[in-house]
């Protein structure tokens, strides 16, 4: 029989290019059911419909978490522990900033707010791989869940 908690501090969310951004997010907007997030080569770019029903509140989708809006830096702290990664070679790395498409600046700017915010977070930056490259998976995940775990007791 399998148990499963509802402490959400016993919750982790993973992900890697637009389910890293889904990890994040579902942390973000919903700390009451996930504490604990992992993103690999996360979609913090402006990835989503313009026609979604988001796009009046986050104009740039998930850039929105690093771009002037601010969101992780302006936004009450919450009970998250975070890991983030990107690549070197990453998606569109070239990208200039106004294309909102660059996944390399993307992950540092989100890095970069939550270390300004004062969260409990990872930022893992890999060299010579690309996006969702396995081998970052296979040298950085099993020390990931480890520190993802740090000072939970169910």
């Amino acid at each position: 029989r399998l148990a499963i908690t509802d402490n959400p501090s016993g919750r982790a969310t993973m992900g890697c290019s637009s389910g890293g951004a889904a990890a994040l997010t579902m942390g973000w907007f919903r700390p009451d059911l996930f504490r604990r997030i992992i993103a690999y080569s996360g979609t913090f770019v402006d990835q989503q419909d313009d026609d979604a029903p988001e796009e009046a509140k986050f104009p740039l989708g998930a850039w929105e978490y690093h771009s002037s809006m601010k969101l992780i830096e302006q936004s009450e702290l919450k009970p998250l522990r975070i890991f983030t990664h990107v690549s070197e070679n990453d998606l569109r790395a070239k990208d200039p900033e106004e294309t909102y498409h660059n996944w390399v600046m993307a992950g540092e700017r989100t890095a970069a707010a939550l270390k300004a915010r004062g969260y409990h977070y990872r930022y893992v930056f890999s060299k010579e791989t690309r996006h969702c490259d396995r081998k970052v998976f296979e040298h950085t995940l099993a020390d990931t869940l480890v520190w993802l775990w740090r000072g939970y007791s169910p």
